[in-house]
């Protein structure tokens, strides 16, 4: 592993494009894609598009950033459990993890305070979260999933912040990344010592109650459910088979595997939902974002 690879193995870049999905449909559930013309010239799709690569960028920040501090705080504990990790092996010292930390962060602040002010406060708010979850959250057992999932809930919000008078109008759509990304985090503890029945179990009905938020969404007025039915059944393949394999052993490595496809799934999610808002063809383009990820999983681990 070089350094530059193992700097990058810190940012896990394969769940930063996760992060990204969730820009892309607070975007759309905002109702900037309807907001202007912007497909009349070159140069007005790049002016009306900026605030979106701005959030992409700040997202990438954030996430990259709370990530990193993650390996830092666990550094202790990856001695004995994870010693390939990047920091454990020696190949990255934790000062110049906290440097790279640190730069990601602010930089994912900056970049939100680009698009507008309540963007940044959203940002630092998403920071703010990332490193009470490394620092004690993951440590909690019913606390920590919901700070971990309140993260992502923060980060959709983000993506909603492109039109800041939709966020007090949407704010409800940040539960539910904050339900499934709950049931990762609880699914996520047996990956070294084995999962626990009670909570593989729990997750199972966290992801029936997301599945379900997502279809009540239909009582919107401009949602649209058949746009978004074609994702949501894709979702559910993904997520159930590999929890259900797990379920009976408890063994680490299916653990593994079940964090994994959640993980990942969560493009497909954001894909659903923003299909439901913007058109299938919107979705689609969200979608893409999952063979992408995928190809870089295969470099770069997601847990």
């Amino acid at each position: 592993m070089t350094r530059t690879g193992a700097y990058l193995r810190l940012m896990r870049p394969a769940n930063i494009i996760t992060a990204i999905a969730d820009i892309c449909l607070g975007f759309a559930a905002s109702g900037a894609l309807l907001a202007a013309p912007f497909l009349t010239s070159p140069t007005t799709a790049t002016d009306y598009l900026q605030p979106l690569l701005w959030l992409i960028l700040s997202t990438i920040g954030l996430y990259g950033g709370g990530v990193v501090f993650n390996d830092v705080f666990d550094a202790e504990l990856d001695h004995v459990e994870r010693p390939e990790r990047p920091i454990p092996s020696g190949v990255v010292t934790v000062k110049g993890a906290s440097a790279l930390g640190a730069i990601l962060l602010i930089g994912g602040i900056v970049a939100a305070w680009q698009v507008s002010v309540l963007s940044a406060i959203l940002a630092a708010a998403v920071a703010l979260l990332a490193l009470l979850y490394d620092w004690k959250g993951k440590h909690q057992n019913v606390l920590g999933p919901v700070n971990m999932g309140a993260c992502r809930g923060g980060n959709l919000l983000l993506g909603v912040s492109a039109v800041p008078a939709a966020v007090p109008q949407l704010w409800y759509l940040s539960l539910i990344p904050i339900v499934y990304i709950s049931a990762i985090t609880m699914i996520s503890r047996g990956e070294v010592h084995g999962g626990n029945t009670a909570a593989l179990k729990g997750a199972i009905g966290l992801y029936v109650l997301v599945i379900g938020s997502i279809l009540c969404l239909s009582l919107l007025p401009d949602f649209d459910l058949l746009a978004s039915l074609p994702f949501l059944l894709l979702f559910a393949f993904l997520i159930f088979p590999p929890l259900f394999k797990a379920l009976p052993t408890k063994a680490p490595s299916l653990i593994g595997k079940a964090v994994k496809a959640g993980i990942l799934a969560l493009i497909v999610m954001d894909a659903s939902i923003a299909a439901g808002f913007a058109g299938w063809g919107y979705g689609l383009i969200v979608l893409l974002l999952l063979p992408v990820s995928i190809f870089i999983a295969r470099n770069f681990a997601v847990t």
